[in-house]
């Protein structure tokens, strides 16, 4: 049974974000974990005896929580009945990225579905600082951030997975992008955002290579695009013009190519992509690690 987390604060766009992931996954079986964190009520106030005690504080708003937390179950058991489908509920107080990696940790979530801002989000910020946060926290889970108003209509028959082949991928790392496409049954093109003109070096291949071996039970397609004026810019182009309503990263916490997954670069495709985001992280494969698999795989072609 798949384990997915909704992180919500009761807006608009975290209610679409639940509304896609139940839709998405309509077919499997699946518990959903829905988490409210919330914080601590601070009063002001020229008189103490005006301000209610701390306990009474906390108690008040974790009440409040869970009451909203029970209502959105009921909600989603009453608009979605689905008996492969349950939920549970989870209030938490404190900071939303530890709250986060605890229930990642302790449910052994598979994966994270979250709107890409909150309440008070504007129109103009497509992923809004708690979704970015979270993408650059959580090491152990992907995370699938939804546009505000971006409506299922159906599953992916495409994914798009951008690349720039300079990092080597284990088939662990790879396994959210492969079980969604086994799963949904799609196609997966595999996007070379070119930065200059010129062949593949010989560690791009390798790399190149090692995805087609891990493809090779799944129909895949390779592009390569010339950057325009921006990476997101490019990405944006390709998706719309091939009906593509999944985009696939993986997010590099250190010495990842220039402006594909860093944080900066995931601010700045988030404001130019209006289709879901999977985030998946890197589990620390390293660069002489690559080059032992590289000689392996040498040694064992030599006849």
């Amino acid at each position: 049974m798949k384990k997915i987390l909704l992180p919500t604060d009761f807006s608009d766009n975290s209610w679409n974000a639940i509304d896609y992931a139940t839709e998405l996954f309509k077919e499997e079986a699946c518990t959903f974990y829905l988490l409210n964190v919330y914080s601590k009520i601070i009063y002001e106030s020229v008189h103490l005896s005006d301000i209610p005690s701390e306990r009474s504080i906390e108690n008040t708003v974790q009440t409040n929580a869970v009451t909203n937390l029970e209502h959105l179950k009921k909600t989603l058991v009453h608009t979605n009945p689905n008996q492969k489908h349950t939920f549970e509920i989870i209030a938490a107080l404190g900071s939303l990225t530890e709250a986060t990696e605890d229930v990642v940790k302790s449910k052994k979530i598979d994966l994270i579905i979250m709107g890409t801002k909150g309440a008070t989000g504007t129109k103009e910020v497509f992923m809004g600082s708690n979704t970015v946060r979270i993408i650059n926290t959580i090491k152990k889970c992907p995370v699938l951030a939804v546009p505000d108003g971006f409506t299922f209509t159906s599953k992916p028959s495409e994914i798009t997975f951008a690349t720039d082949f300079t990092h080597f991928y284990s088939k662990e790392e790879l396994r959210p992008l492969l079980d969604l496409a086994k799963s949904f049954n799609a196609a997966i093109r595999i996007v070379y955002v070119q930065q200059e003109e010129g062949s593949l070096t010989e560690e791009q291949k390798f790399n190149l290579g090692m995805l087609q071996k891990y493809f090779k039970d799944i129909k895949y397609y390779q592009h390569t695009l010339t950057k325009s004026d921006s990476v997101s810019k490019s990405l944006k182009v390709f998706t719309e013009e091939l009906d593509i309503y999944l985009l696939a990263m993986l997010n590099y916490s250190h010495s990842f190519v220039d402006k594909l997954t860093r944080e900066p670069v995931i601010k700045t495709v988030a404001f130019h992509t209006q289709i879901p985001l999977l985030v998946i992280p890197e589990l620390g494969m390293s660069s002489a690690f690559s080059k032992t698999i590289q000689k392996n795989s040498e040694l064992e072609e030599t006849p």
